[in-house]
């Protein structure tokens, strides 16, 4: 009775083996990159909502800033942040664009030029997150 496997076997199975990653890494790369991108324009959204929330909660406006970076959300007019988070910049995801503050009144709407859309991208992936002062969130492809 035969042990083990020939050298023919060995290299017929390596050759699938190699074939079938080397069809299904860039794939697997293309899916990375589109989850962290959707995962970047859903914190977006989160802290857009956690900042509109918090506004109303605490009768008093709230600034929310989005960077690269980080965002965070403050009160009106005090140095410390009640809430922080990672950017978009964290997971790879690249957001031109200068800091953005969005100021909350304390009924949730937002005040001043508050309509702001956030380009997201990594890779081929994209989003585009669109907030208009009313508080409507709407992520596009």
């Amino acid at each position: 009775m035969r042990r083990g496997f020939s050298l023919p076997e060995i290299a017929l199975v390596l050759a699938v083996l190699s074939l079938t990653l080397g069809i299904a890494l860039p794939q697997l790369g293309a899916l990375r990159n589109s989850l962290a991108v959707s995962r970047a324009a859903a914190e977006i959204a989160a802290a857009h909502r956690r900042a509109r929330i918090l506004a109303i909660l605490r009768s008093r406006p709230v600034v929310l800033s989005v960077s690269r970076d980080t965002l965070t959300i403050r009160p009106e007019g005090i140095s410390t942040d009640v809430w922080g988070g990672s950017g978009p910049g964290a997971q790879g995801v690249s957001l031109p664009g200068p800091v953005r503050r969005m100021t909350f009144s304390p009924v949730g709407l937002a005040m001043g030029l508050s309509n702001a859309s956030f380009p997201l991208a990594r890779g081929g992936a994209t989003r585009t997150v669109i907030v208009s002062r009313l508080g409507r969130i709407r992520i596009t492809q």
